[in-house]
């Protein structure tokens, strides 16, 4: 029986100024967990702010989930550090969605909204800045678990405990894992990429990337 799929934590966080590297950066991942319900509108949560807006945020990053499950691994990688909820800088810590099993395009109803998956997320130089060590981004990627993020498709109240339906299942099968490996260690599968760039709910930053990809691989820059 599959396991139930719920919001374990709602978290959100203003930009604040941090130093790197003797330089002051604004960066929203600092992320707090946050009692009672909250607005889930078009663009983010209520309380919930990204610094960039050129590389975070938008319609198809409202709100960034990431599974609960993914915190003991990185304990296990990470012995010395505290892992609070929050901690990757994720709106909602999840119970019970995988990468592996969501499909872009899956539609979701969480509260009173209704979401759908749009993409992997792509770790920036802040989640370094957040976790104290650099070297955290490439072992983010490198362990897949990058947690996803949802558009708004219809605004309404999301909070703690609350379950998570899947209204709709996309009928075309491309999992948010397959796009993290396309951009990762199975950047040659020619039959994934063409399958990628026909997934209608697959932001266009990304299928302009995987025909340009294509281009190279095949000489086919017809589509």
């Amino acid at each position: 029986m599959k396991s139930e799929m719920k919001i374990i934590s709602v978290n959100v966080g203003a930009p604040r100024i941090v130093m790197s590297n003797g330089d002051p950066v604004s960066t929203g991942i600092f992320k707090e967990p946050v009692a009672g319900r909250v607005m889930l509108r078009t663009l983010n949560l209520d309380g919930d702010r990204q610094a960039d807006l050129s590389v975070h945020g938008g319609p198809s990053k409202a709100v960034y989930a990431y599974p609960s499950e993914h915190y003991d691994y990185w304990k296990r990688e990470l012995p010395d550090m505290k892992l609070p909820w929050g901690m990757f800088g994720e709106n909602f810590t999840t119970v019970g969605l995988r990468e592996s099993e969501i499909n872009i395009g899956d539609k979701f109803r969480v509260g009173s909204a209704t979401v759908m998956a749009t993409e992997p997320r792509m770790p920036c130089y802040k989640l370094g800045i957040k976790f104290g060590r650099p070297d955290i981004v490439k072992r983010f990627l490198a362990s897949e678990r990058t947690g996803f993020y949802f558009a708004v498709l219809q605004e309404g109240e999301v909070g703690a405990g609350e379950p998570i339906e899947l209204t709709e299942k996309n009928k075309v099968s491309l999992r948010v894992s397959d796009i993290t490996a396309l951009y990762t260690r199975d950047k040659h599968n020619v039959g994934l990429l063409r399958r990628a760039i026909e997934v209608e709910a697959l932001p266009d930053s990304w299928k302009s990337y995987f025909r340009h990809r294509l281009a190279n691989l095949t000489g086919d820059s017809q589509h």
